[in-house]
């Protein structure tokens, strides 16, 4: 076997033996069937760590034994991964580039509107709210929030650094006028709300955003 083979043999021969614990990871997460967010993400990994591992194999037993129709299928199967999750990237990054953020006055956070994603993530937000939703309430992402210590004031919190999802499903949106408690509970303002999105929030902790249909 010559030295071209040798090397090919070793590199997929550890591509190999990272395909196990990614398949590994498919597997726990699929059997984690109280945690709505990781189990969202099972069957992407499970392919992923599949796929590596036929390509890897391939190559090393093309490699090892000698055998140049393998060694072919795997540089054709390589090429076609590469070009997949080169094509997924930028689908990603087209999909997320409009992020749906906006500035608000007298706020160190942004808050969000789902006309501002693009048209393909606004349908995909929409079509799995359900999953989205039971993802939040098992994460607990208001609950954590609420559980700081550092916010003793409304101005400390408008100061904060909110993540997205802290910012569009732990509080109403500025323009409805609530009054602050603490992070996760708001009191309902007397005048009249100027969005739908007022009348969807709703202080039960176990409510909060969970009942939009979107994020606000």
């Amino acid at each position: 076997m010559g030295v071209s083979n040798n090397i090919v043999a070793v590199v997929n021969f550890i591509s190999l033996l990272c395909s196990i614990p990614i398949i590994a990871a498919g597997i726990w997460l699929a059997s984690k069937q109280d945690n709505a967010c990781v189990h969202l993400f099972r069957w992407p990994v499970i392919i992923l760590g599949v796929l590596l591992l036929l390509v890897s194999l391939s190559g090393f037993v093309g490699a090892v034994w000698d055998r140049p129709c393998l060694l072919a299928t795997h540089l054709f199967a390589m090429a076609a991964l590469v070009l997949l999750l080169i094509t997924l990237l930028v689908f990603a990054f087209v999909v997320t580039r409009p992020d749906g953020s906006r500035a608000v006055p007298g706020r160190a956070f942004s808050e969000y509107r789902i006309e501002g994603y693009s048209g393909w993530l606004k349908d995909y937000i929409l079509d799995h709210w359900p999953q989205i939703r039971a993802c939040l309430s098992t994460d607990d992402v208001c609950g954590k929030l609420a559980r700081r210590d550092a916010f003793f004031t409304a101005d400390q919190f408008f100061q904060s650094d909110l993540s997205p999802l802290q910012s569009g499903c732990c509080k109403p949106p500025t323009l409805c006028g609530y009054n602050y408690v603490n992070p996760t509970l708001w009191i309902n303002p007397t005048n009249a709300m100027a969005d739908t999105d007022c009348y969807l929030w709703n202080n039960d902790q176990s409510q909060l955003c969970y009942g939009f249909f979107f994020w606000t």
